[in-house]
């Protein structure tokens, strides 16, 4: 007999008012349908959707890294991302470690070729719309430059007497970067730019 699938259960509430309990019934719920055992609740309580970083996530994603769950269950997919490039990022990230993820409300589950499927098209859609969104950029970019805009930093203007009078008396390209008040990558382009 093999030993049931672990299953990391996670839940969101974005206030301390609001409570998790129809999230975990329902996770729960599907744990005992599936014969998942449960290898813990991970609940955020009072935390914005919109932060990167959450304790309980945090620990969960830890958890997935480190071979301890075979499943993660969430409600729906805004109690558990940010985004859907957040998303798409940790479904790829659970595909790399062999990790199912569910999501009760939405019926995806990534362990079923159908649930695979609707991933696959999350994530085209989702690269289709970065591209998109370069394009533009770039267009944009063209057209303000066409009209003689400057795009980008403005560029740093270094007088480099200090710079080479310093790196000639021995003193390192870090150091004289450091009194100049810039960047070594920035002396370093300079100084090029003024032997050529």
């Amino acid at each position: 007999m093999t030993a049931a699938k672990r299953v990391a259960l996670y839940a969101r509430v974005s206030t301390d008012e609001q409570d998790t309990g129809i999230q975990l019934a329902d996770l729960h719920r599907l744990a005992d349908q599936r014969g998942w055992e449960v290898a813990g609740e991970y609940i955020d309580h009072g935390v914005s959707g919109a932060k990167a970083s959450r304790p309980a996530l945090d620990r969960l994603m830890a958890d997935a890294r480190a071979g301890r769950l075979a499943v993660v269950a969430v409600w729906r997919f805004d109690r558990f991302a940010r985004s859907t490039a957040h998303l798409l990022q940790a479904l790829s990230e659970f595909d790399a470690l062999s990790v199912d993820f569910v999501s009760v409300r939405e019926s995806i589950d990534t362990s079923t070729p159908m649930g695979k499927m609707v991933f696959t098209m999350i994530a085209a859609v989702s690269e289709l719309e970065r591209a998109l969104i370069r394009e533009r950029v770039i267009a944009g970019v063209r057209r303000a430059q066409a009209q003689g805009k400057h795009c980008g930093r403005k560029p740093v203007s270094i007088d480099l007497r200090p710079a080479v009078a310093m790196l000639d008396k021995g003193h390192g390209i870090k150091t004289t970067a450091r009194s100049l008040g810039v960047s070594v990558s920035t002396l370093q382009v300079r100084l090029r730019e003024a032997r050529e």
